[in-house]
């Protein structure tokens, strides 16, 4: 049985303005560096993990750089498959500004965004790669919400309809045999033991 754990890398300035990014290289925000290393710190009290896989754009390798150094792991690689779904034109914007630009249809327009079955099919097919090279394995991998929405509703269709994945939210998936199991999903308890202090606008660990 191989297990993959997926994680979605920590939160950005751009997530909190509720900004599309897509493919644009945003960084985390101290909020999402501090939700790493809680995330980290969680996965270092858990099992251990043999393979730390990441996509390319910076969010998710900072997520996996700071998880990376908790657990003394190092990244075994990163894999384009795994970059966020492109949202063509409207990535840079956020939705008050697509209305006003495109109007209240513009999900209907082409603006060159990528598909959803695209997206879960290259997601589809990296997994199963990673589930037959490594079997046996336990592989930790760091994305981004659409495409592992996409993936995972690809994968388990009766079981997941709807996504809504939290920033370092980790889902677990097992494959035994030809079949997927799901025996973890969008769990962020680790989140717990961040205090985020509104008087000073800052972030620290709970001791």
């Amino acid at each position: 049985m191989t297990t993959i754990g997926i994680v979605r890398h920590g939160i950005t300035d751009w997530n909190l303005k509720g900004i599309e990014q897509g493919r644009i290289d945003v960084p985390l925000n101290d909020e999402g560096k501090l939700q790493a290393i809680a995330l980290a710190e969680r996965l270092t009290a858990e099992e251990p993990w043999d393979l730390l896989i990441s996509s390319e754009l910076a969010r998710a390798k900072e997520t996996a750089e700071i998880i990376s150094e908790r657990l003394e792991m190092p990244i075994s690689f990163l894999d384009a498959r795994l970059i966020e779904m492109d949202s063509g034109e409207i990535e840079g914007t956020t939705e008050a500004e697509r209305l006003e630009k495109w109007g209240v249809d513009w999900q209907r327009l082409d603006l060159a965004m990528e598909s959803q079955d695209i997206a879960a099919q290259r997601g589809l097919e990296f997994f199963e790669e990673i589930s037959k090279k490594f079997e046996g394995k336990r592989v930790l991998i760091i994305s981004h919400a659409s495409l592992i929405g996409a993936t995972l509703k690809k994968i388990l269709p009766e079981q997941i309809c709807k996504v809504n994945l939290r920033n370092t939210s980790i889902t677990i998936l097992h494959r035994l045999d030809r079949n997927w199991e799901c025996s973890l999903y969008n769990c962020i308890k680790h989140l717990n033991v961040i205090d985020i202090s509104k008087k000073n606008n800052g972030f620290i660990m709970k001791e």
